[in-house]
């Protein structure tokens, strides 16, 4: 397979970029090739300083950069030799089979929508982060940032998407699913909450285990944890907040070490017709090469289709 890397993406790039693209290098097969997507000369002057044979790599020429603070429809348009723009035709016409980006988050998920669309059938793409467990794994939170304002159908298949990520990239037998709340009782929450967990109680599309609360965040009591983005993206960043006060306090384990972004690298958007993972922006070169390896386990999951197949009654259905 060919996983496209778009270079110029993230605070720290090309160089981190770069970095992780030489990294992952050593660890996929010979069969496999990294797109390196962003200004030729720029790549071919930093590998050559690395001492790494550039046809080690496919290499695209994309001058351009989508900032972090463009409007991400706008510069899509305005920048069709932007590195994210680029790829995407890549991914598009299927000269890559998927795309990783440390870049602008708001530009990759309007890409993604409309360059390879959105799966018949859901509603909304989402983004899912991973929780460790304090007794191993991990749990999916979805969506966290996609879908600030999610309504409970939308949620509904969050849990739907999160199963089968869970399923199939984790590897987890029949993933349970529970919907993060104020409390354990089915009448607790807000309307949306409500409402969402009415959906979600008599499911035969997955395992739906109840109502979670915030104190459970770290335990084996489920495998996806689904609410809306705008609560996701809030649980995720104080995590990360707490993970580096307690590293800057000199508190270490090997339980700590896992809430370390580096461990993951990137997470996929869910819903569309391809692989593309989004990386945290900071990403250095050893969180760009956990991106680049989780884009392989993705596309390798054939998690798109699977999706699709779960999703055929609901696009009968919409005809």
């Amino acid at each position: 397979m060919k996983i496209g890397l778009d270079v110029s993406g993230g605070d720290f790039a090309p160089k981190a970029t770069l970095n992780g693209a030489i990294m992952a290098l050593k660890e996929l097969p010979q069969s496999d090739k990294i797109v390196l997507i962003g200004d030729k000369e720029i790549i071919l002057s930093y590998l050559k300083e690395e001492k790494v044979n550039p046809s080690e790599f496919e290499i695209v020429d994309a001058p351009d950069v989508i900032e972090m603070d463009e409007q991400p429809t706008k510069a899509l348009v305005n920048k069709p030799d932007s590195s994210i723009s680029v790829g995407f035709r890549l991914l598009k016409h299927k000269e890559v089979q998927a795309f990783a980006s440390a870049g602008s988050s708001g530009a990759m998920l309007v890409g993604s929508i409309y360059s390879v669309n959105t799966i018949q059938g859901v509603i909304r793409p989402s983004t899912p982060a991973y929780i460790p467990k304090e007794n191993g794994g991990s749990t999916v939170l979805i969506d966290v940032g996609t879908n600030p304002d999610a309504k409970p159908d939308v949620m509904y298949q969050f849990g739907l998407l999160g199963s089968l990520f869970a399923e199939h990239v984790f590897h987890v037998k029949k993933p349970r699913v529970g919907l993060l709340n104020i409390g354990s009782e089915e009448k607790k929450g807000s309307l949306t909450t409500q409402s969402a967990f009415q959906l979600m109680k008599d499911s035969k599309d997955f395992h739906f285990v109840g109502n979670v609360e915030g104190r459970e965040l770290f335990r084996d009591n489920v495998d996806v944890i689904v609410c809306d983005g705008f609560v996701g993206n809030i649980v995720l960043k104080q995590v990360e907040a707490m993970y580096r006060v307690l590293v800057k306090r000199g508190i270490r384990d090997t339980y700590l070490d896992r809430f370390n972004y580096e461990t993951y690298g990137g997470t996929p958007i869910l819903g569309i017709n391809s692989t593309v993972l989004v990386g945290h922006g900071i990403s250095n070169g050893n969180a760009v090469r956990r991106m680049i390896l989780m884009a392989k386990e993705v596309h390798e999951a054939k998690l798109s289709q699977k999706i699709k197949h779960a999703l055929e009654p609901y696009s009968l259905i919409n005809i």
